[in-house]
């Protein structure tokens, strides 16, 4: 289990294709590792799962949100611009109530 600012290795993908390309020639987990000097061999049989379950898009990083932040900031933006727009008829309904 991964402890509180502990750093963790990034491999380049011309490792981890290596490393998927040793395995297809029928290297065990432990020879991956050792031969291409990655810390664990659990890292390689992720990569190894991965690339059998989505293929050749195992290397891609999906954890973390979604970045569909263009829809929420135009969303955003039209509320700030209701908002605005309400305010100012407020105003205007005051200035009329008063006179």
């Amino acid at each position: 289990m991964a402890k509180k600012g502990q750093k963790f290795q990034k491999y380049s993908m011309e490792i981890k294709a290596e490393a998927i390309r040793l395995k297809e020639e029928g290297y065990s987990y432990k020879q991956i590792a050792d031969r291409l000097n990655i810390v664990s061999s659990d890292t390689v049989t992720t990569w190894w799962m991965k690339y059998q379950r989505d293929g050749h898009a195992f290397h891609l990083d999906n954890r973390g949100r979604k970045k569909d932040y263009s829809d929420q900031e135009r969303y955003i933006k039209k509320l700030e611009l209701e908002n605005a727009i309400l305010k100012k008829f407020q105003e205007i309904l005051i200035k009329e109530g008063k006179n």
